[in-house]
C-alpha cells in the first residue's frame, strides 16, 4: 500500500492542460466528493460546500476571470470549494443536533461542547472566520487530490481567479457561499509537457524537522 500511495503522489501534478474529450465516471467522481465529504475539519463543522459547475456557458465565462486558465472549461468536471458566510450559532446548533442523532447522544451531554465551539466562533470577525473556513477547505482540497491520484485522475488546485466575478457568475451570494479554491478534475492532455517534467521537491531530511 504505501508503494501504491508513493506511485500516486509522484504522478500527480498539478495539471495545467487537460483532455476535453475525456470523461471522469461517475462511479470515480462519486468517491472524490466522498473523500471531502470525510476529510477533517476543526470540530468536525465543515464550513465549506463543494460545487460541481455543470453549465459549459458558466465554465466558459470563468475562463476569463481565472486569468485565461483553460482548466477551468477543459477538465471533465470543475468543482469548487465554497465557504460558508453564515458559521454562527445556529449553524453550531444544527452541527449539535446531527451529533445527536448520529451517535445517540442526548443534547444535554452535548451542551458544553456546541458553548464552547459557539464562543470560539463568536471570538472571531467574519473576515477571520472567512480565513478559518478556507483552512478547513484546503485540508479537504488535499483529500480530495489524494484520493484522485489513488484513481489515475488528474487535478490541478487554482487560487488564481477573481473571487466576487466566480460568486456572481455561479449566484454563490445567493447560496450562502463564496468561492475559496477551484478545483478543475479530469484526465491529462498528451502534449502537457508538465506531465513528464520531474517533480521539485525539497529532500525528506530538509522537510522533517526534528526536535
Amino acid at each position: 500500500m504505501s508503494n501504491t500511495i508513493t506511485d500516486a503522489l509522484n504522478w500527480r501534478y498539478a495539471t495545467k492542460k487537460f483532455d476535453p474529450s475525456k470523461a471522469v465516471s461517475d462511479a470515480d467522481l462519486k468517491l472524490i466528493v466522498e473523500s471531502v465529504r470525510l476529510a477533517p475539519t476543526s470540530f468536525g463543522l465543515q464550513p465549506f460546500r463543494l460545487v460541481q459547475v455543470t453549465d459549459p456557458a458558466q465554465r466558459e465565462k470563468l475562463v476569463a476571470v481565472s486569468w485565461g486558465q483553460t482548466q477551468v472549461k477543459d477538465a471533465s468536471t470543475l468543482l469548487v470549494f465554497a465557504t460558508l458566510n453564515n458559521v454562527d450559532s445556529a449553524y453550531v446548533d444544527k452541527f449539535i443536533d446531527l451529533t445527536v442523532k448520529t451517535r445517540g447522544v442526548s443534547a444535554e451531554k452535548l451542551e458544553g461542547y456546541g458553548n464552547m465551539m459557539k464562543g470560539f466562533l463568536q471570538g472571531m470577525s467574519a473576515e477571520k472566520i472567512k480565513m478559518w473556513a478556507s483552512k478547513q477547505a484546503y485540508i479537504a482540497s488535499g483529500f480530495l487530490m489524494e484520493t484522485a491520484a489513488l484513481l489515475n485522475v488528474d487535478t490541478c488546485p487554482m487560487e488564481g481567479f477573481d473571487e466576487k466575478k466566480y460568486n456572481e457568475i455561479l449566484g454563490l451570494d445567493e447560496l450562502g457561499l463564496s468561492a475559496a479554491l477551484v478545483m478543475p478534475v479530469g484526465y491529462r492532455a498528451t502534449d502537457d509537457h508538465h506531465a513528464t517534467a520531474a517533480k521539485v521537491r525539497i529532500a525528506a531530511e530538509e522537510m522533517l524537522v526534528k526536535i
